[in-house]
């Protein structure tokens, strides 16, 4: 199919061309490309009757769900930007973003992993409990005349989404992204992965993620295959549905191809419908590349790399690349898109030089949500958009991370950003000066230790601060461990020397 070059335009386009095919299988309920057409005027109207206007921003709280896919298509379908929340937000961190993007609508779910989402927003206006019932409801000729008029009035270049990550700043800052951008980086992702109807997509990589989101909803209408989606990462369970679903897509973190090759029983299922395996968003072992061509006979495994100011994709690697390449970089530009490696003059280094990557492209995000200053900072006078992570690329244009200039570290496949657990810990009335970074976990491959350095005539407890920490911050956020110093190592300009706190130098001759 010709990719429609609007969210919604996509919607009614697979629903045309795919029509009654299975779009999305969660658990008992099945929607066709077609129905999910029809729930996306639904939610729509629903988006009208309670005041959304073009333009505005809505927000959803909720874990991976039939319900998530419905409320963020009939949120952008009424013309508004989706804000998507992390599932693992504490309520002050949620608050910040509703409060900081004016969303005038948030669908929350029920509780969840044990957050009261209803409970955390109480007294907020605009909160909405997700509830497949609420999609049947009749919406009157004026709500409808009104959501055809809004899908017709979208521009390719209108604001989808805006998608809060956080930088050096400690604060999220809000990425935007527009209908034309989604469904372009997406389309050639699914062509670069070789997505095709009729696969069943689990995916697990939550909806809030640009990569949950769009490397698995939009790609799936723009291939016409299958969403299954998964709230959480459960290895029996994941291992169930595989067979019982006959899922041929998976994608993740490589965490999650180590847990299923070693889960117990695993030789005794029938995992052979899997053909397909997308992973990166860490070091990628060689024999695991191996393993799952090898254990679990993996027709196409890839690794990728990308943030979401790029609109989620840089580099990808390509089918018929050989393990290593697979193993030990994130491929090559994706196709009509630049990547450069830079020393700090801005300038290109030699191949096989490290320096800080940069992207330059149609995939470079419009800008941040009102930050003019921000936008600037990363993206410069020529387009490129500055990354803040080392990288080196090969001869061949093969893109390795080996830093990040960012200092930001990944948690079981979320992104933890030290700068903003660092400003909550300035508020602890014992500590003095602090600095996190990313230490290696054999199960998660990183995990965040914080330094702190305690006031005068004070006693820093590390049991008593992770505790502290723990109702304030999103779980993978969570310090794991905590180490008090005397003083943090400092460079002649001030700077915390990160690299001598991840090789435990602090405190030594």
């Amino acid at each position: 199919m010709s990719a429609a070059d609007t969210i919604p335009g996509l919607v009614r386009a697979a629903a045309q061309q795919y029509g009654d095919a299975e779009a999305v299988a969660d658990g008992e309920r099945r929607v066709s490309f077609a129905g999910l057409a029809d729930l996306m005027a639904s939610a729509a109207a629903g988006c009208v009757r309670r005041g959304v206007e073009p333009g505005d921003r809505v927000a959803i709280w909720a874990p991976n769900s039939l319900d998530w896919v419905v409320a963020a298509l009939g949120a952008v379908a009424a013309g508004a930007a989706l804000v998507p929340l992390n599932t693992r937000f504490k309520a002050a961190e949620a608050a910040w973003i509703l409060d900081r993007s004016r969303a005038v609508l948030t669908f929350v779910s029920p509780p969840f992993l044990g957050n009261d989402y209803p409970a955390m927003l109480a007294g907020r206006a605009g909160v909405v409990i997700l509830d497949p019932s609420q999609w049947d409801e009749d919406a009157d000729p004026v709500e409808r005349e009104a959501v055809e008029r809004r899908i017709a009035a979208i521009a390719p270049g209108d604001t989808a989404d805006v998608i809060f990550t956080s930088g050096t700043t400690g604060r999220p800052k809000g990425v935007l992204t527009t209908h034309a951008q989604t469904v372009r980086v997406f389309d050639t992702w699914a062509e670069v992965v070789g997505l095709r109807a009729g696969d069943r997509y689990l995916v697990v990589n939550p909806f809030f993620h640009t990569f949950g989101y769009k490397a698995g909803i939009i790609a799936c209408l723009l291939r016409g295959a299958t969403v299954v989606p998964q709230p959480v990462f459960d290895v029996p369970v994941v291992l169930d549905l595989i067979e019982r679903e006959r899922i041929s897509v998976l994608a993740g973190p490589p965490t999650l191809f180590s847990s299923i090759l070693d889960a117990p029983g695993r030789s005794a299922r029938d995992l052979g419908s899997l053909r397909l395996v997308v992973t990166g968003a860490a070091i990628v072992p060689v024999a695991l590349v191996e393993r799952l061509r090898d254990e679990l006979a993996i027709e196409t495994v890839l690794t990728a790399y990308g943030l979401t100011e790029a609109t989620g994709t840089v580099t990808m690697c390509r089918r018929g690349d050989d393990p290593v390449t697979i193993a030990t970089t994130s491929g090559r530009a994706i196709p009509d898109t630049e990547v450069r490696v830079v020393g700090p003059d801005g300038q290109p280094v030699p191949a096989g030089e490290p320096g800080e990557v940069v992207v330059r492209g149609y995939n470079v995000m419009s800008g941040y949500f009102e930050d003019p200053a921000a936008t600037a900072e990363t993206i410069d006078a020529d387009g490129w958009l500055h990354t803040g992570d080392i990288g080196v690329l090969d001869r061949d244009g093969n893109l390795r991370i080996t830093d990040r200039l960012k200092d930001m570290y990944v948690v079981g496949g979320f992104n933890a950003y030290p700068a903003e657990i660092e400003q909550l810990l300035a508020t602890h009335p014992g500590i003095a000066d602090s600095a996190v970074v990313g230490v290696p976990d054999e199960r998660l491959g990183e995990v965040g230790k914080a330094f702190v350095v305690p006031r005068p005539d004070t006693t820093l407890d590390p049991v008593e601060i992770i505790a502290w920490c723990r109702p304030q911050l999103a779980n993978y956020k969570l310090p794991r461990s905590v180490e008090v110093v005397p003083s943090l190592p400092r460079n002649a300009a001030g700077k915390v020397l990160k690299f001598e706190l991840r090789a435990g130098s602090v405190g030594q001759p």
